[in-house]
């Protein structure tokens, strides 16, 4: 394994701040991405799990949500996967109008998708910021996500 750069989440921010503009689905010349990602120090694995994880998340552009509001209960492997602070986060998000119920579900299945036994509140953070840019969800929403992974707003109001 490589150093620093072998976590599927170093690929997808690397990708998100050098390659993505308006849209995920919008990578340019995946495969030559992916040999410069290589060549860079990331693993082949890991590349070809972002990318494979990008291409689910662009699939799910199309659900629609039925209900305008829900109650989450979190499964145990969710659970195990998210920790207190990060299903704080995904609520708090929620309900300050960052996330609707589609877009925190899509959050999940991305979160559950990925291998790591938990996740970081920081990896959360990047996971809800790519959902939203693949979501096309509206530039004040995005902007606001934004400026919570870069820590340029606080998250959570005590």
């Amino acid at each position: 394994m490589d150093t620093m750069k072998e976590n599927i989440f170093d690929v997808l921010i690397y990708l998100f701040e050098n390659y993505i503009d308006d849209t995920i689905d919008l990578i340019p010349d995946s495969e030559g991405i992916k040999d410069e990602l290589i060549q860079a120090g990331f693993e082949k694995s890991e590349v070809n799990n972002a990318f494979d994880w990008l291409e689910t998340l662009s699939e799910q552009n199309s659900i629609q949500p039925k209900i305008s509001s829900t109650f989450r209960i979190f499964s145990h492997q969710e659970k195990i996967k998210l920790d207190i602070e990060c299903r704080d986060l995904l609520l708090f998000l929620e309900y300050s109008g960052i996330l609707t119920t589609t877009t925190r579900e899509i959050v999940i299945d991305r979160v559950m998708a990925i291998k790591n036994k938990t996740l970081t509140l920081d990896e959360l953070k990047w996971t809800v910021l790519m959902v939203l840019l693949s979501q096309e969800e509206d530039d004040i929403v995005f902007s606001r996500m934004e400026d919570i992974v870069y820590d340029l707003t606080p998250t959570l109001l005590h």
